[in-house]
Parts: structure tokens; sequence; C-alpha cells
């Protein structure tokens, strides 16, 4: 029998795909979800009763557990129950924009749940953590494309500030207690089930509904868009191989990304940065409408460009292959009109 994998967020966009492919690949799941309404909750409660589902067809152990990583003891209650191997940590408050409205939810979530999530894995003797951190954590550099190895100390939003204490903090219980710890910076995912306050979502529904589409910056924006099933795909393989020291590690000179313990930070994005006029006409054409455009200046928050270098996952995993931008649209279009019923 398959180990056991605790996954939290497992409501969420990224937590759903990845709780299918452990299903898949004959784990025993345990899913972990606050089901906050920070967007539409019944779209987290259709991706739970789509694992269910999913579990039963394939005969594979699932089950659910609603709580919240800020309930320390409902966390050490299910750790001592279930006794998980490996901890894929997605639970988090999402979010640049809303950081800066409501601050306290990202401090709460981010890392007072984190760190005590940090703590359950410390005590259980983990034996591989999967966090998610965020390319949100290069704020304001502008050389790209984004390396593990730039400096990230200069964040322009808490959400973002948060992402990057996850990162300090997990290293020093890497340190520590030696927990093998690899945090994933995603790089804008998209894809079916998606979140409907990201640009894709926000989009189509605006498109097809005929409504004026808020282009930011005046449209003078880029981003790595990045296919959820090559996010899955890659996360898989990372469950298999968990973080190791860097025997090369040189402490006078010390990488960000890798220590002298078990403990690695990755991008995780497609290297094939698209601008964004480009991505919503590629959006435009799936759809079969044209957009109505509102241009408007720079939110508070946001990054102009973003681009993944992924030469050190490729390094540590093999090549990967990504799903062309204009396929992932069309997978996405397709499940967004059915779901929604356009």
């Amino acid at each position: 029998m398959k180990k056991k994998i605790l996954v939290t967020g497992t409501a969420g966009f990224i937590g759903y795909h990845i709780s299918r492919k452990l299903i898949k690949e004959g784990f025993n799941v345990f899913g972990l979800d606050n089901l906050n309404d920070y967007y539409d909750v019944n779209l987290k409660k259709e991706r739970l009763k789509q694992i269910q589902k999913f579990s039963a067809e394939h005969k594979n152990g699932w089950q659910f557990i609603e709580g919240d990583l800020q309930d320390k003891k409902l966390l050490k209650d299910t750790f001592n129950k279930i006794k998980p191997s490996i901890v894929i940590n997605l639970a988090a408050q999402a979010g640049v924009r809303y950081s800066i409205i409501n601050p306290s939810a990202y401090i709460n979530s981010n890392i007072v749940g984190f760190g005590n999530l940090l703590d359950c894995c410390r005590f259980f003797k983990i034996e591989n953590l999967l966090y998610a951190s965020s390319s949100s954590v290069y704020g304001g550099n502008t050389k790209t494309p984004f390396k593990e190895n730039d400096s990230t100390n200069h964040p322009v939003s808490l959400y973002a500030a948060t992402k990057r204490s996850n990162e300090l903090m997990a290293h020093t219980y890497s340190h520590l207690y030696n927990i093998p710890s690899t945090g994933l910076r995603f790089f804008t995912v998209y894809g079916p089930w998606g979140r409907p306050d990201m640009a894709p979502m926000i989009f189509a529904e605006a498109i097809l509904s005929k409504k004026p589409i808020k282009i930011f910056n005046q449209g003078n924006m880029s981003r790595s868009f990045t296919y959820i099933n090559d996010v899955i795909e890659i996360m898989y393989k990372l469950i298999n191989k968990p973080a190791t020291a860097n025997s090369n590690f040189d402490r006078n000179n010390p990488e960000p990304s890798t220590s002298w313990n078990c403990h690695r930070i990755f991008n995780l994005g497609n290297e094939n940065s698209i601008k964004l006029l480009e991505f919503i006409q590629l959006l435009e054409n799936e759809l079969g409408i044209k957009s109505v455009r509102k241009y408007e200046d720079m939110q508070p928050g946001d990054v102009q460009n973003t681009s993944s270098d992924c030469s050190s996952l490729k390094d540590w995993i093999g090549e990967i292959d990504y799903t062309s931008i204009k396929k992932g649209i069309k997978l996405f279009v397709e499940w967004y009109k059915e779901y929604y019923e356009y």
C-alpha cells in the first residue's frame, strides 16, 4: 500500500487537481480545507464532490477534513489520527490585491497557520513537505526571467511577503529538525476548475457576458501562464524526489534556493512568457467573441512582468513538456462553457 499524504487546501484549484492525481496513483489521500468564502464556496464544494466521485471510481482512499491551519489542536489531532508520511501544503489566503484590503487574513493564515503546520511536521517526522510559494516573491525585480537565486528582498504586496516568510520558516525547520522541504514558486496557474479571482476566469466571464474587461497598466504586462496539468505532473515528480542538502553549498557565497540542509526552492512556471494582450486575443479567438476593453493604470501590489527560469527544476527532475498556451486556453474554455452552462 502506498503512503498516506495530507493535502491542505484540497478544495482549492491546485489542491483539487493534485488530490485527483494522487488518488489515481494509489495513495491514501487526506484533504484538509477550511472552505473560506474568499471566492465562491460552491465551486470549492463541487471540486470536493468531484474528488469523492473520482475516488469511488478508482476504489482508492480519500477522506476530507474540514478545518483551518490556525486551529492548532485540530491540526495536531489530524496528524495524530492519520499519521501522514508526506504533506503538500496549498492552504493559504490567496490573492495579491486582497492582501492590501485585509492584511491580517494573510498574517493569520499564511504565517500563523503555516507555522502550526511546520510544528506538526516536526513532531510527526514528515518524510517530505511540499509547500506553495509564489512568483510574487520576486516583487520589484525587473530583470527577467526570474531565477531562484535572484534577490527576493523587495516584495510589493503583503501576500508576497508572507510567501517569502514561508520559505524562510521552512528552511529553519529543515535545518533544526531535518524536515525535507521544497518550496514551489507558482507562476500564474490556469486551467479547468480555476480560481474565479484569476485573470483567465475574470476575462472569460466578462467576454461571454459582453461586459468590459479591465486591463491594467494599459495592457503593458506579461505573464508565465502555466497550465494546471503541467503543474501537477511536476509536483508528482517532486513528491517522489524529496529535497536534499546541496553538497557543494558555499556558506561564503550562499545560494538562496538551496542549503547545507534538506531544503530547496524551485520556480514552477511555463518558460514561455506571453504578453497579456496576446493572451486576451487567444481567449477571444477560442470564445469567438471580441472583448470590450477598459484600459486602466497599474494596480497597487501588481508586478508588470513575470517570466520563469526553470533550469534548476529541470536539473532536478528532468525535462519538462509544457502545454502550449493555445491548447491550454482551448481546454480551459471547453470546461468553462460546460461548467457555467454557456
